[in-house]
């Protein structure tokens, strides 16, 4: 059987309705090319990120998602990131921040730069053990979810 080039190949495949995968190597160049995308400019990689304290319970948790998830996609699908004794670590670059309590927001500020911090959107709220015992903290939850949400293009 001849050997198809890969340009027909391609063709092919999109006729068909397969998207075709690759392999993601760990070679230098994809290292350089994710420090380059952690440089990049607020919002064009990650929409919204949150940032919750370590050690939530399963029920704090849960009431977080679905609030996360009844707002919308963007909010529904955000990267978590849990502030531990440690910190965060790695924190990525993007347009919305959505930050569960004080300490949290304070071990955000360690972990990002300034220049990141002064064009992001950062919106604290209230920790998730404060969500379930208070109706003012559901509350102010809605209200920074919406805060977020005119930067999404919604109201």
């Amino acid at each position: 059987m001849p050997a198809v080039s890969p340009d027909r190949r391609e063709r092919l495949l999109k006729v068909m309705g397969v998207t075709p995968w690759r392999l993601r190597s760990a070679d230098a160049s994809s290292a350089a090319m994710a420090g380059a995308v952690n440089d990049a400019v607020p919002g064009e990689g990650v929409a919204c990120v949150v940032v919750l304290p370590a050690g939530a319970s399963e029920r704090e948790l849960d009431l977080v998602g679905r609030a996360l998830r009844a707002f919308g996609p963007v909010t529904g699908r955000a990267a978590r990131l849990e502030a531990g004794e440690r910190g965060l670590g790695h924190v990525p670059v993007a347009a919305n921040y959505l930050v569960f309590g004080e300490a949290q927001a304070r071990a955000l500020g360690h972990e990002l730069p300034a220049a990141v911090m002064s064009a992001a959107q950062i919106v604290l709220v209230d920790t998730p053990s404060a969500l379930l015992a208070d109706a003012a903290a559901k509350r102010r939850l809605w209200n920074g979810l919406r805060a977020l949400g005119r930067s999404f293009g919604r109201s």
